[in-house]
């Protein structure tokens, strides 16, 4: 992680005269409910130019970002390749809808999984690391609390033989793992074309179609 992206990228990518996706214009729009006391995690299924996952923490007032192309998995044999992706606005956390075909991230949306999290990292004397600071130093764990995903998982990053070579420009990639014991869970990833949203209960397929659908009209802008 490097210095705070404030939104800034995100807005930049976007056209919101043409999509719906959240401004982030205010924090008061993405607040979590009163009385949460642990941040908050969404995993959204994303069929852009490729279906992939979307892995979200709340850290710091806004939603960091991995692309997961085969998602989480809640068998700790599978490392999961998770490359970082601009700071969301928290707002997003409910967003699910169509992004207009020809606009960045142009595809269907759904909310897979959603919940909350509690940090776990500490340093060599057992002290509690701040999971900004955890992220930074790149390696941070993590309890999920969600609907569909529960359990210890890390994210962790490396540094392929390109991303250190001399004026390389590429992004560092994350590895995201369950890690602990994954006894009473089901294991694996499911098919994202058949998943189901916990917020809609539509397939990507089903959303793409329903004419309640949030997506860009041009008759009312």
């Amino acid at each position: 992680m490097s210095e705070k992206d404030d939104l800034r990228t995100y807005r930049g990518k976007r056209h919101f005269d043409r999509t719906d996706e959240p401004r982030g214009d205010s924090t008061a729009e993405g607040e979590a409910p009163a009385g949460d006391s642990e941040p908050t995690f969404v995993v959204q299924i994303h069929d852009a130019r490729s279906v992939h996952f979307d892995f979200r923490l709340e850290v710091d007032g806004v939603l960091k970002s991995w692309s997961v192309p085969k998602g989480p998995s809640t068998d700790p044999r599978d490392k999961r390749l998770a490359i970082p992706t601009e700071d969301h606005p928290l707002a997003y956390r409910d967003f699910e809808g169509v992004i207009p075909r020809g606009e960045y991230g142009g595809g269907t949306v759904i909310v897979w999984d959603r919940g909350t999290y509690r940090p776990t990292s500490h340093d060599k004397r057992n002290r509690p690391v701040p999971f900004g600071e955890a992220l930074e130093n790149g390696h941070a764990t993590f309890d999920l609390h969600g609907e569909k995903l529960h359990g210890q998982y890390a994210l962790t990053r490396f540094h392929g033989r390109e991303e250190r070579s001399e004026g390389s420009g590429r992004k560092p990639t994350w590895l995201l793992v369950r890690t602990g014991s994954a006894r009473g869970t089901r294991g694996g990833t499911p098919d994202p074309r058949r998943a189901r949203s916990v917020r809609s209960g539509r397939t990507l397929r089903q959303l793409a179609e329903a004419p309640d659908a949030e997506t860009w009209d041009p008759e009312r802008h």
